[in-house]
């Protein structure tokens, strides 16, 4: 059929489909679907299965506009499905020309008060979907100086859902969404565990007791300490990287179950490339469009990376709870910048409220992470319909830890001094500092020292002042940092 014929035929489909598209004067347009017709305010962009959906599910109160980049996500899908689907010659080129500039406004900031469906909802995300159908349908409409809801001229299903299903488009724009969290991410990440190398340079030289089970062990630094802070983070790069290139793989084409029926002829390819070009990233079909419609196991992956990443932070922060105890009854060996009076009771009192509130955040993450694991096996047959699920626990989880870094790292970690007269007491009181003696003293000879140290409740270095068993210069030259920690 010659191109024109297409046109022409479309024009008349829509006529017939949609005749009660009507404009009242009361500020409401009416629209129909298969259920009947509704009602939808003149300057609404949506229309009636977005309406459908606000009334449906009003549940969590998170809805799309929420995340402004999955908004963004789900435009660059489309603008790749619109331009692989005009390069089969399927659209007409008014079609593809206001859809583009309804994309890139969109993209650019404009209209994303209209993307308003919950993030919890039934129907695997048909109702997402259908928001964007709609609201760049009636951008287009209007840019292209018709009404909004004249869809014999642009329509959501026809035009905008072209060769594709809900469930191929929808895990797709998440996936997209998911790639470009990351890229807010991982900054945030980085300049971390910058900061930590910045605080381990600064403490290098200050001696202290490590501990094993909270009891004292051996001798290092404090800078020792907080550059094995950032070595614990840095893995979490490399595996936040690995787990989105996972996500590059999409199922666009596949539509309802991944056999591609109604896809145009080569739309899985293209509109893979323009999706490559459009993100910048390497994405490419899946090798297998059934499977990759029902498996989530990218987004299992992402979680548990993001779930990894929670735990290194928790435990960290909870060291640093640890460190900043006291000031007079608790180990007090590094000082945390005080942010808020930390009791309504008790004068004086400041508590380390960032790093609570990074534990408060890992707890989250790694319940959105079991939250992720249940919703990918619980999917049926040919498709999943808790994507909906992962979704929101994971686009939490990135958003919750981007926020929780940047704020880890500027209201704690660059802020945080050490307590040197306190590292360096329990240093001379420790009983743990007596096996660095071995070498020098003789086994025999520091046990002794231990068992009298435990006795008396005197220091291992006091007593060793008391018997003169070792010179001033001796004592100095072995607690030198640099000797005493293998620097």
């Amino acid at each position: 059929m010659l191109l024109k014929q297409k046109i022409l035929l479309s024009v008349i489909i829509g006529v017939m489909l949609f005749p009660s598209v009507l404009f009242s004067q009361d500020g409401f347009r009416t629209e129909s679907d298969l259920l009947g017709e509704k009602q939808i305010p003149n300057d609404a962009y949506y229309g009636v299965q977005t309406l459908r959906a606000l009334e449906n599910f009003q549940i969590s109160g998170q809805v799309t506009k929420d995340y402004p980049e999955l908004v963004n996500a789900f435009v660059l899908v489309k603008l790749a499905a619109i331009r692989a689907n005009f390069d089969s010659g399927a659209l007409p080129k008014y079609v593809l020309d206001a859809v583009e500039k309804a994309c890139q406004e969109v993209l650019g900031g404009k209209y994303h008060d209209q993307f308003l469906v919950d993030l919890y909802q039934g129907g695997a995300g048909t109702s997402a979907n259908m928001n964007v159908n709609e609201v760049l349908a009636n951008i287009a409409l209007e840019m292209s100086g018709k009404q909004k809801g004249d869809y014999a001229y642009i329509e959501p299903h026809d035009h905008l859902n072209m060769s594709q299903s809900t469930n191929d488009s929808y895990p797709t724009s998440l996936h997209v969404a998911l790639i470009l969290m990351n890229q807010k991410l991982l900054p945030e990440l980085e300049a971390l565990i910058a900061s930590f190398e910045k605080k381990g340079k600064e403490f290098e030289n200050i001696l202290k007791m490590g501990r094993t089970e909270l009891q004292d062990a051996v001798p290092m630094t404090l800078g020792q300490e907080f550059y094995a802070f950032a070595n614990q983070l840095k893995p979490s790069i490399n595996e936040l990287k690995h787990a989105e290139e996972e996500l590059y793989v999409i199922n666009m084409g596949g539509t309802a179950i991944g056999t591609k029926l109604t896809a145009q002829k080569g739309f899985v390819e293209n509109c893979a490339k323009h999706l490559a070009e459009l993100t910048g990233k390497k994405i490419v079909p899946a090798t297998d469009l059934i499977a990759a419609t029902s498996d989530l196991s990218g987004f299992v992956n992402f979680s548990s990376a993001l779930n990894t990443l929670s735990v290194r932070l928790s435990k960290i922060a909870s060291d640093l709870i640890l460190l900043a105890s006291g000031p007079r009854t608790g180990l007090f060996e590094i000082n945390l910048p005080a942010l808020q009076p930390g009791s309504s009771i008790m004068p004086g009192k400041v508590n380390p409220v960032i790093p609570e509130l990074v534990n408060l955040v890992a707890f989250r993450v790694m319940g959105n992470d079991v939250a992720v694991t249940i919703a990918s096996k619980t999917g049926q047959l040919q498709l999943n319909a808790y994507e909906p699920l992962a979704l929101s626990a994971i686009l939490e989880s990135q958003k919750l830890l981007t926020n929780t870094m940047k704020a880890f790292k500027t209201s704690c970690v660059d802020g945080i001094t050490a307590n040197e007269n306190i590292t360096q007491k329990y240093i001379e009181q420790s009983v743990g500092i007596v096996t660095a003696l071995n070498p020098v003293l003789g086994y025999e000879k520091t046990t002794e020292l231990a068992k009298e140290a435990l006795d008396t409740g005197k220091g291992i270095l006091e007593l060793i002042r008391e018997k003169k068993l070792l010179t001033e210069d001796q004592i100095k030259e072995l607690l030198d940092p640099k000797k005493m920690t293998g620097q």
